[in-house]
This record gives structure tokens, C-alpha cells and sequence, in this order.
């Protein structure tokens, strides 16, 4: 039985002995997530001296790395969503009851939010401080609508298709697209979190609300079209 056929006897069942230590698991997750992201995007810029593009490649390859490890590792105790976009799929499919979408995702932004702190502790920086990074107008909504439908089509059909692709294929797309697209964020907890740090990898408060905005209308768009390039068949 695959990752995602036990997450989908898990959510189904909502029952009281497998969400608590679903939710430890998926916490665990985006934490370890936005350590990733904020820590590489820290040291990376450190060691870059002034060289951008070094510093986002440092950035982008820790990403994609961690992000398999951690898909590979907790998908078989909680789906490894470790984005609440993933989860609202998920739900809309019926693969995980509503109630337990609703704590995955609250335990996603506390785990995100607590990822930052441990990531900018580590480099002695502020625990929290508003990001001072400008990322807005119309090419970054487009980016980011973009790589969310894209992150939000490949999780809906290698999950049905190919579950024992999916860890790789969400890895490879994710650190590719922070180098084809101007943003790849692709996920509320993800953008909420790192408006808490004025970082190589932050965004200014501000910038947060025209993000999420291209996140979900990419991820409705995702799934109002591979809904019918790949029907449930269950």
C-alpha cells in the first residue's frame, strides 16, 4: 500500500489514535520545511559575497533536496502535504475528511512559523522580524499562479498515477522553480512564514495577501482542470 493510500484510509477514518500523531508528523514537516528555506537562503547569501545568483542556487538546491527527504519520510505517517493548498486537494477529493484538512492546516502555519524562528536562530539573527523584501506586482502573481497550478497538477496525478514519483517530481519542480519562475513560493504557509524574516528568502508583510491570492486562484485552476484529465476513479 502506498503513502497516499494510507493517507486516504487516515482521513477518511478521522479517527482520535492516527490524527494526533498525523499532526505531529506533518508539524515536524514544515518545520524542518522553513528551516530549510530560511537557513539555506541565509547562508547562502553569507558565502555568495554579493553574488546573487549563487546565493539562490545554494537556496534552491537545499530546498529541492530537503523537500524530497522530508516528503520521503513523513508521507507514510501524514501525506507530507506540508502546504495547506495540498491539503484543500486533498479534501476536495475526498481523500482526507474535513475535519482533520482543518488541523493539518493549522498545524502547518504554526509549524512554518516556528521553522523560521529556529532557522534565524541558528544564524543568530532576530527570531522575528518583518521582512523588508519587495515581491509584488503583476509578473510575481503570475509566477506564483504558475508554480502553484503546476505543484497542484503534478500532486493530483502522481498521487493516483505514480505515488512512488511523486517525492522526486515535487522536488525536482520545486528547486527548478527558483530558477524559470520569479517567485516559487507555492504555499500559504510557506509565504506567511517568511514575511517574519527580513532575509535572503523573506517578503514584506505587505506582499503576502497578492500572493495568496495567485496561490489559491493556481491551485482552484489546477484542480478544476486535472480533475477531468484524471477522474476519480474510486
Amino acid at each position: 500500500m502506498d503513502a497516499w493510500s494510507e493517507l486516504r484510509q487516515v482521513g477518511s477514518r478521522d479517527d482520535n489514535a492516527s490524527l494526533p500523531r498525523s499532526l505531529v508528523a506533518e508539524a515536524l514537516g514544515t518545520v524542518f520545511l522553513l528551516i530549510a528555506i530560511v537557513g539555506s537562503g541565509i547562508l547562502g547569501e553569507r558565502l555568495a559575497a554579493g553574488n546573487v545568483a549563487l546565493a539562490l542556487l545554494a537556496n534552491a538546491l537545499a530546498t529541492g533536496a530537503a523537500l524530497y527527504a522530508l516528503i520521503v519520510w513523513l508521507a507514510p505517517l501524514s501525506g507530507a502535504h506540508l502546504n495547506p493548498l495540498v491539503t484543500l486537494v486533498m479534501a476536495i477529493r475526498g481523500d482526507i475528511a474535513l475535519r482533520s484538512a482543518g488541523f493539518y492546516v493549522l498545524t502547518q502555519l504554526a509549524g512554518a512559523v516556528a521553522g523560521v524562528a529556529i532557522a534565524d536562530a541558528m544564524f543568530d539573527m532576530p527570531l522575528y522580524a518583518f521582512s523588508s523584501h519587495l515581491r509584488s506586482g503583476p509578473s510575481q502573481w503570475l509566477s506564483e499562479f504558475l508554480i502553484t497550478f503546476g505543484l497542484i497538477g503534478m500532486v493530483w496525478t502522481c498521487s493516483r498515477l505514480r505515488p512512488s514519483a511523486l517525492a522526486g517530481v515535487v522536488a525536482a519542480y520545486i528547486g527548478g522553480g527558483f530558477w524559470f519562475t520569479a517567485t516559487d513560493f507555492a504555499n500559504p504557509a510557506v509565504a506567511l512564514a517568511r514575511a517574519l524574516t527580513d532575509t535572503f528568502s523573506g517578503i514584506r508583510p505587505m506582499d503576502v495577501p497578492g500572493f495568496l491570492a495567485a496561490e489559491l486562484l493556481g491551485a482552484l485552476t489546477a484542480v478544476l482542470l486535472f480533475r477531468w484529465l484524471v477522474p476519480n476513479t474510486r
